[in-house]
């Protein structure tokens, strides 16, 4: 069977699909037991992490798998399984920042101190929201550069 699905579509299938599948995976499938302790220093907080990103990334695994076979995206296992990774690993580093984006100090979490010195503190100190806001635009940047990792040449 030839492939005659753009590159261009797969990547707005792909995005859509990683996009509606994040939702799903971030607020209806979350344990909240995990959504609480996700963002605590140790063991306890890494393990609930862990916990959220491997349904998260499920979620989304399925949505890719079931979705490339009905349309006939012919999605690459490899690409696929990398754009899984960029997902799940930038999820991870994003939610251990629960309950920490107004901290500044040393012991706050690398994004938080990133999203500080770019500019942010004045915002995450002054908007209980501004958290919460900037965890989802993180959450959307990678779920782009997901896609175009899955999107790309099928051979």
């Amino acid at each position: 069977m030839r492939d005659t699905t753009t590159a261009a579509a797969r990547f707005a299938a792909v995005y859509a699909l990683l996009t509606a599948s994040h939702e799903a995976g971030d607020y209806w499938l979350q344990r909240d037991a995990d959504a609480v302790a996700k963002g605590r220093h140790g063991h306890e907080g890494r393990a609930a992490c862990v916990r959220h990103v491997a349904s998260y990334t499920a979620t989304q695994a399925l949505a890719l798998a079931g979705a490339s076979r009905y349309l006939g995206l012919r999605l690459s296992w490899r690409r696929t399984a990398a754009a899984l990774a960029v997902s799940a690993a930038t999820h991870y580093a994003a939610d251990r920042c629960a309950g920490h984006w107004r901290e500044d100090g040393p012991e706050a979490p690398a994004l938080v101190r990133f999203a500080h010195r770019s500019g942010k503190g004045q915002w995450l100190t002054r908007d209980p929201g501004a958290g919460p806001l900037l965890d989802q635009a993180w959450h959307k940047a990678w779920i782009a550069a997901a896609a175009l990792v899955a999107a790309g040449p099928t051979r």
